[in-house]
């Protein structure tokens, strides 16, 4: 018996929970497969759990639709962009560029990349009422399909309908619009995966709510507030400001330990070890100058809400901080000034620590004293030991910061409205500690500022981590954007133009400038690293260090700093799924009608939609003169042809190369007769019984 399946017009989220249930509440459900909610209830509740009725929520029309529209079916195929992809810079790439509906490229992904991804970023539509967004489905529900489906009466069906077809922009049809791409998303993350959205204050409430039920509100990490160009034109409060909710998939699985690096370290650094170059050991000038320097430049002191200002010496930055306690107990104890030889005025409230810890602090220079014994003596808290602070909710980014570094890159303003600070989306990337080979996502690319992101965190650490953005191909308006209209058209070439090839180019564009610039520096500043160690003749561990340092350049060298692109194509409109097999004699889809590059769409959705990720190379399996494609454990026959001979050498590869070792083998119907199709089940049965192993042998349409 051939085993078939229909999957081209059934590619959906797979529901992972009912996978969980059977396995661990296998009694829960009738020999029918139907799960009996009470006996779950009973079971549950002699674990001491209680069930209420009543609980808060979030209700719109149109949620039972998008609740259909998370689980219905992907109504495209994939398709790789060949051309592109064959570049020298692209072709060994991990990176991922996609072209197409969101949902339906989360869909595809959904299998392949489920609790794969470490961080998803998203810039959703904000639904200002001037943003364009509407809410615009082409599903073809009828009444009664919507009835069954979403479990709402005639009336309800009607008036969910009307609304799908409306093209509104209320909150209802946001929330639709949000709903089945938050859901999926969820689906994607590891289990330590964090989601950041950005919203200001259109949707923020409705989408704060939202995210409460799709992640749980317990997963709630906290908001972000990111400070964006002023809006002096607004009535009661000029709101110069927008959100980034933050959601973690568990807190079980991420503690939420994350640091960031304290604002203004990098020129307080810079400009302390240009005082140390100017005035040598001379200390009172060095802090002299440095308080001159904070009067001037007052952001780049993280300290500027104490009342000490840092000080240096030759171990580094310090500040002197508080020795007053008490933390266990209030110590009282003699401390002798080092120079004057005079008891120190003591803290108001006693020592913070025992008079042994005073001693060895003293005797390992953490004590700051003052001009003389009048002074009471403080903690020294270096630098270099407090760089780090828990991620902040502040963020001070003017959102020009973001266009100026896009007309650099584009060498003129007006390519895209109001770009996301790639500077900040890195920070969050270190914050959370994604990880040297993690997986960042965003479904909503817009100019692939998250993207650009990703390049540069690695070439500052030699990284490689990866990004998968997908973008719409929205076309640009040429009366709100003429400039970005006839760059695309005129120097791009591009007949339609879209925001996609925006995403498309400023990737290519932003490669070329960190390749250029951050990486030639950063491999440079290593090499001259490499150069001091050789000389310095009695340093421990000196050829560890330069090891260390060859390889960071190496890895700098094989940064990955190109893309792969993918999109998607509408599922041939004639392609019939209703045959249990191809009868000669009654046509039911015309295959005549497919392209080798039709063939190739059909082969990728598949290779995704069976776990194989879009980067992974589908390898061709010679099999006496048939080409067969191989990845995953699985190997797929797509083209006519396949005979006794191609067959019997198919048996022989398996039998003979231990690397080749399909656990399915899987024919796409509408090339093989059925006669054909029982011959090679029958002889696949036959040889997997022989040798004791499991081979599948599958018939799709």
């Amino acid at each position: 018996m051939v085993n078939k399946q229909k999957i081209t017009n059934n590619i959906k989220v797979p529901n992972k929970n009912i996978a969980v249930l059977k396995k661990h509440f296998s009694h829960c459900f009738d020999k029918s497969g139907k799960f009996d909610i009470e006996k779950f209830k009973q079971t549950i509740a002699e674990n001491e759990i209680d069930f209420y009725k009543e609980s808060y929520g979030l209700d719109w029309l149109g949620k039972s639709y998008a609740r259909i529209l998370a689980s219905d079916e992907a109504t495209t195929l994939l398709k790789e962009d060949e051309a592109f992809n064959q570049q020298q810079e692209n072709k060994n790439s991990q990176n991922l560029l996609i072209k197409g509906d969101n949902l339906e490229v989360l869909k595809h992904l959904s299998n392949a990349y489920y609790e794969k991804i470490k961080m998803i970023y998203i810039d959703p539509p904000y639904n200002t009422g001037s943003d364009g967004f509407v809410y615009q489905d082409d599903r073809k529900f009828t009444v009664s399909d919507l009835k069954y489906l979403a479990g709402v009466d005639e009336e309800k069906a009607k008036r969910i309908l009307d609304f799908t077809q409306s093209k509104s922009n209320s909150h209802s049809a946001w929330l639709t619009f949000m709903y089945p791409r938050l859901y999926i998303a969820k689906q994607l993350l590891k289990d330590d995966g964090v989601i950041f959205v950005s919203i200001d204050e259109n949707e923020s409430a409705q989408l704060k709510v939202l995210c409460d039920e799709i992640f749980g509100e317990e997963n709630f990490a906290g908001d972000i507030i990111w400070k964006n160009s002023s809006k002096n034109d607004q009535a009661y409060v000029s709101t110069q400001h927008e959100y980034v909710l933050v959601y973690v998939k568990s807190k079980i699985y991420n503690a939420g330990k994350w640091e960031e690096l304290k604002e203004g370290l990098p020129e307080i650094y810079k400009a302390f070890a240009g005082f140390k170059k100017k005035h040598k050991n001379d200390w009172a000038r060095i802090h002299e100058q440095a308080l001159k320097w904070y009067k001037e430049f007052p952001d780049s002191n993280p300290i500027r809400d104490s009342k000490h200002y840092s000080w240096m010496d030759e171990r580094g930055v310090y500040f002197p901080d508080n020795i007053s306690g008490p933390n266990f107990g209030q110590y009282v104890y003699d401390v002798i000034h080092p120079v004057t030889g005079q008891i120190c005025k003591p803290p108001s409230s006693g020592w913070r620590y025992p008079e042994d810890t005073i001693k060895q602090r003293i005797k390992d220079g953490l004590v700051h004293f003052g001009k003389d014994h009048t002074v009471v003596p403080n903690n020294k808290t270096y630098l270099k030991n407090t760089e780090y602070q828990s991620l902040t909710s502040l963020k001070f980014k003017d959102g020009r910061v973001a266009s100026n570094w896009l007309k650099t890159l584009f060498g003129f303003k007006g390519v895209f409205t109001n770009p996301k600070d790639s500077g900040v989306l890195a920070k969050f990337m270190k914050a959370i500690g994604l990880e040297n080979d993690g997986i960042v996502f965003d479904f909503f690319a817009g100019s692939g500022s998250t993207g650009e992101a990703v390049m540069q965190l690695n070439s500052e650490d030699g990284g490689k981590r990866k990004y998968i953005l997908v973008q719409l191909p929205e076309p640009i308006d040429i009366k709100k954007s003429k400039t970005a209209y006839d760059f695309v058209k005129n120097e791009l070439g591009v007949e339609t133009p879209t925001i996609f090839e925006i995403t498309k180019e400023r990737l290519i564009r932003a490669s070329g400038k960190i390749k250029q610039e951050t990486i030639k520096k950063n491999i440079t500043e290593k090499e001259h690293k490499i150069k001091e160690l050789t000389s310095k003749l009695d340093l421990d561990n000196r050829e560890d260090a330069i090891k260390g340092l060859k390889e960071e350049i190496t890895n700098l060298k094989n940064q990955d700093l190109g893309f792969k692109i993918f999109g998607t194509m509408p599922i041939w409109e004639d392609y019939n799924l209703e045959a249990d097999e191809l009868n000669p004699q009654i046509e039911l889809f015309d295959q005549n009608m497919l392209t080798e590059e039709d063939l190739k769409a059909l082969l990728l959705t598949w290779k995704t939609y069976d776990g194989a990720q879009l980067t992974e190379d589908l390898q061709v399996t010679d099999l006496d003169g048939y080409n067969g494609y191989f990845a995953n454990n699985k190997l797929y026959l797509m083209h006519k042809g396949f005979v006794t001979d191609n067959l019997k050498a198919l048996l022989e590869k398996i039998d003979t190369d231990k690397n080749f070792n399909p656990t399915s083998i899987i024919a796409f119907g509408y090339h093989f007769e059925s006669k054909n199709l029982r011959e090679i089940a029958e002889n696949i049965k036959s040889y997997a019984n022989k040798k004791n192993i499991d081979i599948d042998f599958i018939t799709r349409y």
